[in-house]
């Protein structure tokens, strides 16, 4: 039976599920389609089990510390069975929120596949939804006046380093570890491979990362790479950089090993897992595209400033089209999509007003462009850095380690980019964000009076840095 609707969402991820709630605001008539659970890679295998994991690794290495903080604490041990409970009941409930806001905002969701369709009876331009069911059910037609694409990623693999489960795994198969392996090779030095790191170490597992860059989180401020390589081996972590990892030597017995090339040599690892993490391809086969003049451009659907792709009433938003693959982009994505159906003509989004976070031990978050960036775009650049060792708050939490550092131009004293390393900073970059909307200066940032104590006096600090005016340096 056909049903007929205004929008048609294809993935019920973080970003499907916010356009639906926007549209279901609008009035239009919303229906999603999802094959797995609403809520998608964000909820159940990325954003929200990896940093329940990454608390309760945090948790464990300040209890192994807590003698320094005059807390007596013996015999401290790990229940990892109960780690992977407490991250399962978050998820379940954070599921179960999604599944309630759909029903309050009246949106049909179809458990199944989705694709789309060409031009036939139903419709005489490409968007019919079929969707395909796995208990055999007969397939359902949706006939949406738009859709938006919303498919969402799936972890990349190195040709040859194949996904078992068992030896080689993903960031997927990683979140369902029954217990924690003695040692862990990562292949891939960014964002999710750096936080994988962290908390594997923290847990106490001995860490090998393997990088193909010159650097870790190789796309961050050269000075946060720089900082963050020492970090993670202050914490044990063996950094190999300028690492191009064989596929092809992989061997599997009693653990597993595998070789890099390096400054022209061969050097080989071993461990009891590997963990692939270099990257994510976006789900855009299976779908339906053939059916229509969606162009995919490397692997991504390419769309325009709100969101449209070459079929003007089909949207594509998230992960799908590449760029920034961040849920709170994704988010917005769908919004501006949304609004733009709606003809309540929106901004397009500007991408260098994105915070980017990473929730490793600590923490990097970031916004705007980095020192080099600055200066290869012809930006005449004056910075101010300030470290967290002057911090009172920072202290007395027993984490000064890291700094913030702000980026700005010397001739409009336009912020051009805030980048921290240190303790909370994915909770303080929002105000770094604030000023890039607001296009702040220093000055204006330095000059918003900064709570004593907390870790926020650091971004006051940086600012009066930029000319040479910070207080406690």
């Amino acid at each position: 039976m056909a049903q007929e609707y205004d929008l048609v969402i294809l993935g019920g991820g973080t970003g499907g599920y916010v356009a639906a709630i926007r549209a279901s605001q609008l009035g239009l008539k919303t229906a999603i389609v999802e094959k797995g659970k609403l809520g998608g890679t964000c909820l159940h295998r990325g954003c929200i089990p990896s940093k329940a994991l990454l608390r309760s690794a945090e948790v464990y290495s300040t209890a192994k510390e807590a003698e320094s903080f005059g807390v007596m604490i013996n015999d401290v041990q790990l229940d990892f069975t109960r780690v992977q409970e407490r991250k399962d009941k978050i998820v379940e409930g954070l599921h179960k929120g999604v599944q309630h806001l759909m029903k309050q905002g009246k949106i049909d969701v179809y458990e199944g596949t989705g694709r789309i369709l060409g031009p036939s009876i139903f419709s005489p331009m490409p968007g019919t939804i079929s969707v395909e069911y796995k208990n055999g059910d007969e397939n359902d037609m949706l006939i949406p006046k738009n859709v938006i694409v919303a498919t969402g990623s799936r972890p990349r693999t190195l040709p040859g380093l194949d996904i078992d489960g068992e030896y080689v795994l993903s960031s997927d198969e990683a979140l369902e570890l029954e217990s924690l392996p003695k040692s862990m090779i990562i292949v891939g030095g960014g964002v999710i491979g750096i936080e994988w790191a962290s908390m594997l170490s923290d847990f106490g597992v001995e860490v090998t990362v393997l990088e193909y860059a010159d650097k870790i989180v190789p796309t961050e401020d050269h000075e946060i790479s720089k900082e963050m390589q020492r970090l993670m081996k202050k914490k044990g972590v063996k950094i190999v950089t300028s690492a191009k990892v064989l596929p092809e030597t992989l061997e599997k017995g009693e653990g597993v090993s595998i070789k890099a090339e390096r400054k022209d040599k061969e050097e080989a690892y071993s461990a009891d897992k590997i963990l692939v993490s270099v990257g994510r391809e976006a789900i855009v086969k299976d779908i339906g595209l053939e059916n229509t003049d969606i162009v995919v451009e490397k692997g991504f659907i390419k769309v325009n400033d709100f969101l449209q792709t070459k079929e003007s009433h089909i949207y594509a938003i998230g992960d799908v089209i590449g760029g920034l693959q961040l849920a709170h982009v994704a988010s917005h994505e769908g919004i501006v999509a949304v609004e733009h159906i709606a003809n309540e003509k929106p901004e397009p989004i500007d991408y260098t007003l994105v915070s980017k976070c990473i929730y490793s031990n600590p923490e990097i978050a970031s916004v705007g462009i980095t020192e080099q960036e600055a200066k290869d775009n012809g930006h005449n650049v004056k910075v101010g850095k300030f470290s967290f060792r002057a911090i009172g708050k920072a202290l007395v939490y027993g984490e000064s380690d890291g700094f913030v550092k702000i980026v700005a131009d010397k001739d409009t004293n336009d912020i051009l980019g805030v980048h921290m390393i240190g303790p909370h900073v994915t909770d303080m970059i929002s105000e770094a964000g604030l000023a890039r909307v607001l296009d702040a200066t220093p000055w204006e940032v330095a000059h918003t009076i900064h709570p004593h104590p907390s870790l926020s006096e650091a971004i006051g600090e940086a600012a009066l840095a930029v000319d040479g005016k910070a207080i406690h340096s």
